[in-house]
């Protein structure tokens, strides 16, 4: 069976945002990868003790719930990772940000409710998506990692809002300025590039 592969990111030095939250952060990651792939080969031995073994297919059915959660933690933080990847770069005047202006109003009025979004209480993500079947662009919180992900929609931006992700940083009551951090890091040009490839 193919297996997944931890994805490396060239992340610079940034500001507001530790090397070591990073680092640590990073580890994170390549668990949820180990994980994902720990999980596609228990399902099958589990499998072939369903005859024997009455719980056999709880076993089955519960590492398919898992995995859910896993992949879709492994697949966020690849998008997460790779906006910060080169260096903070802004928006450029094209497609994306037409399409925000569109969907939003103005851009820094997309930023000012992605920010608030982001501030949810509990633990999850803020997410930008694009809609491929509507041509529209969405924003949504998704719980945990994978609790309120869009059907059929490709994931443009991603801040993970999990405390793990700035705890090294701040307090679990100064999150903003994760926010702006994370903002202030943000590679513009992965997140145009991540919306031309959803088209």
């Amino acid at each position: 069976m193919d297996k997944f592969t931890p994805k490396t990111f060239n992340i610079p030095e940034l500001a507001g945002i530790s090397a070591k939250n990073i680092e640590e952060h990073l580890k994170l990651y390549a668990g949820y990868v180990k994980n994902a792939n720990s999980i596609l080969e228990k399902i099958p031995e589990y499998r072939g003790y369903e005859k024997e073994d009455i719980f056999a297919p709880y076993v089955v059915s519960e590492l398919g719930r898992r995995f859910s959660f896993e992949y879709n933690g492994m697949r966020n933080h690849e998008i997460y990772f790779s906006s910060l990847e080169g260096k903070a770069t802004p928006i450029s005047d094209g497609d994306l940000k037409s399409a925000i202006e569109k969907t939003f109003g103005s851009f820094d009025d997309f930023l000012s409710n992605f920010k608030t979004l982001a501030a949810t209480r509990g633990i999850g993500w803020a997410v930008l998506w694009y809609d491929r079947k509507d041509n529209m662009l969405l924003t949504s919180w998704v719980d945990e990692q994978h609790l309120g992900q869009l059907n059929g929609c490709e994931m443009i931006l991603a801040l993970d809002m999990w405390e793990h992700a700035f705890v090294y940083d701040y307090s679990t009551s100064e999150k903003k300025k994760y926010i702006e951090a994370f903002f202030a890091n943000l590679n513009w040009e992965v997140i145009e590039d991540n919306f031309k490839k959803a088209q």
